[in-house]
């Protein structure tokens, strides 16, 4: 094996420690002002999405991934996560 073939070990980086925080939208909704007002505790507002359609991930104002909602088994049974689908190319976005 040739030098240029032996791969190297990534350098570390000092943010690769440091955690952000990842948005999941899951759908939005556009109640008029006064039905707002009006909704009380047990209220429903309907989303513009089906529970099977994938939902959005966000860094901030930046859309990074979709991926598709997920119920955890064993020790995380009820625990929400998310299944990556698609991975935004942080250059050009997603698509």
């Amino acid at each position: 094996m040739s030098d240029d073939q032996i791969p190297k070990p990534e350098k570390s980086s000092p943010f690769d420690s440091v955690p952000i925080e990842v948005t999941v939208s899951v759908g939005r909704a556009r109640p008029l002002i006064r039905d707002l007002l009006n909704m009380g505790e047990n209220a429903v507002l309907t989303l513009d999405k089906r529970i099977e359609d994938p939902v959005d991930l966000y860094v901030g104002d930046h859309l990074v991934a979709r991926g598709l909602l997920e119920e955890m088994d064993g020790d995380q049974a009820g625990q929400l996560a998310v299944r990556l689908t698609e991975i935004a190319d942080l250059q050009n976005g997603i698509g």
